[in-house]
């Protein structure tokens, strides 16, 4: 009781301080409590500090800076941009407050506002050289180029002595195909800092692509100097030794690399292609056997290790190799061509023939299609993947779970969900559209008779064996009967489950010549050509940037992948809404082919169109909310997302945890 009642009178006391001692008293000391939790870098303990701060003054419009600064070290970026608002609310000429929050929003891709806010900041004190660098960063990452220069040149103007200033300007001109003026921005930048690695591995970089290696080796000797565990210079400078022919001393920087970095799939990638090369297999199997486990989906690994497989003449485990990679894409003709030579020295003619007749097949088709770029890569089938790769990439996923926008920098975790189709899943598992039924659809399902088949954008839970059976008994029924559609369809699904997408066309091309009017055959003919194209660019590109640095500035690369073009697969989908009009699910692909061509309006206002045809449509509501936020609008992508959790997409609420606003 005795200590209850101490607690009661410390509180009245507290509740009876004047308004000054506690905006004064407590206000001063929470400040310097929160600074110097932040000079510590504890930024949770400064965020639990500055809001009881906040609880005792939300007027304190410092508290809110604060509190910003230290969620942006945590990488709340939409937490400090809401802090940020608050503070410029409660101050409207608060120039840091505008600075920090341009910063924040150029992190989270929101270029538009992130410069109307430097603007403001400029406006106020267009003495401050920071806004201007900053600036720049913004510009350059949003590739306005020759706006990025303008704004380095006036912070140089007045800070002569950052060599980051000088690398930033040297990346814009770089972008320009200046490169003179690159070098010399370089030079510059080195000249200010001789102990920042960061200057000779730009430069080194610059002529290693102008295959200038002397000189590059150089550099990156000079920045292992400088900082011995930044491991890009000693990947660059493998990649210097290897091209010019001293791999002991290229393994040995790979090694190095790995030291500092266990679970680089890239550079145990590119140490097997050079122990291959070398001669030392075994370890070359070792570093393959690495990437199979980080990156099994990828079909150039286990093609490349059936080819060390075959020099140390276990012939039997590189079939198994060859069969997995032709299993990942059934089109690659060279894995064809391999296995068939294998199998003749296994004496097994029958299989060898069949591999070879199969090449000849696909290279052929590939020939007819050499006028789309899309294909081409096919048309030489004696290409080999064995050469090594730089840092700013990375082993390849697939289209469809990424978005492809110039400047969406897009994160790993915005990723729209897949094309719906018709697909083969055990009972158990069918998630068959609940508050969506067509009357046109359940004819479809009444006439296929397949308790199986559900339209679904989820992998198929049947086993591969199981649906390589299936194949074969539709096959068997096409070719011992006159062959009906129904039978080509459901042939067709089970070609595209087991990967053999220009077969899947195929069939389903036959299928719509015996029924023309039926808009269901469109749309998985379509999904299939989707797939195909998804799949030819994992191999065409099969490696993909990546961000290297945590400076903003060193995340833009020249990004030279080929552009794929989903026009056949739209063609079906508009031939699907031109015979049923109103069906949700071709517009929701629509939205996701346009999504994976860059084009984000027409990808929302297709998603627009799916969810007025079908109000509960959870996954149209998921994917126009991530458009939305790579369209800059996060708020209304936010409520698009909160739409989709209610609907039962439990992943969006991950989303929410990141990009939900907090406030303004």
């Amino acid at each position: 009781m005795m200590r209850l009642f101490r607690i009661l009178i410390l509180t009245l006391l507290v509740a009876c301080a004047t308004s000054h001692v506690r905006a004064q008293y407590n206000r001063d000391y929470f400040f310097w409590v929160g600074r110097q939790c932040m000079t510590n870098n504890d930024y949770q303990e400064a965020i639990r500090t500055l809001n009881t701060l906040l609880r005792f003054d939300e007027e304190a419009f410092e508290g809110y800076f604060l509190r910003g600064i230290a969620k942006y070290n945590l990488d709340d970026l939409l937490g400090a941009e809401a802090d940020f608002s608050t503070a410029i609310r409660l101050n409207p000429v608060y120039t840091q407050a505008y600075t920090y929050r341009a910063i924040t929003r150029s992190r989270l891709g929101n270029y538009d506002d992130a410069l109307q806010d430097f603007r403001e900041a400029i406006e106020l004190r267009p003495d401050l050289p920071g806004p201007y660098y900053s600036r720049g960063v913004t510009r350059l990452l949003n590739q306005q180029f020759e706006e990025a220069i303008s704004d380095f040149d006036k912070f140089i103007r007045q800070e002569t002595k950052v060599a980051d200033a000088y690398i930033c300007r040297g990346l814009s001109y770089l972008h320009l195909k200046d490169t003179v003026r690159a070098y010399e921005n370089y030079n510059t930048a080195i000249k200010t800092n001789r102990e920042s690695p960061n200057g000779y591995n730009r430069r080194g970089t610059l002529y290693m692509q102008q295959q200038r290696f002397e000189e590059a080796e150089a550099d990156f000797n000079k920045a292992i100097t400088c900082d011995s565990t930044y491991l890009l210079s000693f990947f660059n400078r493998a990649l210097v030794y290897s091209d010019t022919h001293r791999p002991m001393a290229a393994l040995a920087d790979f090694d190095r690399v790995i030291q500092l970095d266990s679970t680089n799939s890239l550079t145990y990638f590119n140490r097997a292609m050079l122990r291959s090369q070398i001669g030392d297999y075994n370890r070359a199997l070792e570093d393959y056997d690495k990437v199979a486990r980080y990156s099994p989906s990828n079909v150039l690994v286990y093609y490349n290790r059936a080819g060390v497989y075959a020099q140390l003449g276990e012939i039997e485990k590189a079939v198994e190799d060859y069969t997995s990679a032709i299993e990942l894409y059934p089109d690659f003709a060279n894995a064809y061509i391999y296995r068939g030579r294998l199998r003749m020295l296994l004496r097994d003619q029958k299989g060898a023939r069949s591999d070879q007749a199969t090449a000849q097949k696909k290279i052929a088709a590939y020939r007819e299609r050499l006028s789309d770029s899309t294909y081409s890569i096919y048309a030489d089938t004696t290409q080999h993947f064995d050469k090594l790769l730089s840092f700013d990439s990375k082993l390849a996923g697939g289209s469809f779970e990424r978005i492809t926008s110039r400047a969406s920098g897009a994160r790993d975790e915005m990723r729209i969900l897949p094309l719906f189709k018709f697909t083969l899943q055990q009972p158990d598992s069918a998630l068959q559209p609940k508050t969506y039924h067509p009357k046109r659809l359940e004819a479809f399902y009444n006439r296929i008779e397949n308790p199986l088949m559900t339209l679904s954008w989820q992998d198929s839970s049947i086993e591969a064996d199981s649906l390589m059976a299936m194949d074969k008994r539709y096959a068997q029924a096409i070719h011992a009967l006159e062959p009906r559609w129904e039978d080509l369809f459901q042939r067709g699904m089970t070609q595209a489950l087991i990967k053999q997408y220009t077969n899947s066309v195929n069939t389903y091309t036959s299928a719509i010549e015996l029924n023309p009017s039926n808009p269901f055959l469109y749309l998985n003919r379509s999904t299939t050509r989707a797939e195909m194209i998804d799949f030819i660019s994992s191999i065409d590109n099969s490696y993909q940037r990546i961000t290297i640095d945590s400076d903003p500035a060193n995340r833009l690369h020249n990004n030279t992948k080929r552009t794929y073009s989903y026009d056949e697969a739209i063609a079906d989908l508009n031939k699907v809404l031109k015979l049923f009009p109103d069906f949700a699910y071709a517009y929701y692909n629509r939205a996701n082919l346009m999504a994976l061509s860059g084009d984000l309006p027409a990808a929302f206002e297709d998603y627009t169109k799916a969810i007025e045809q079908h109000p509960h449509f959870a996954e149209a509501y998921y994917n126009r909310g991530i458009i939305q936020i790579f369209m800059k609008d996060t708020r209304k992508g936010c409520l698009d997302l909160s739409k989709a959790g209610e609907l039962g997409i439990q992943q969006a609420y991950e989303l929410l945890k990141v990009h939900a606003p907090l406030g303004n």
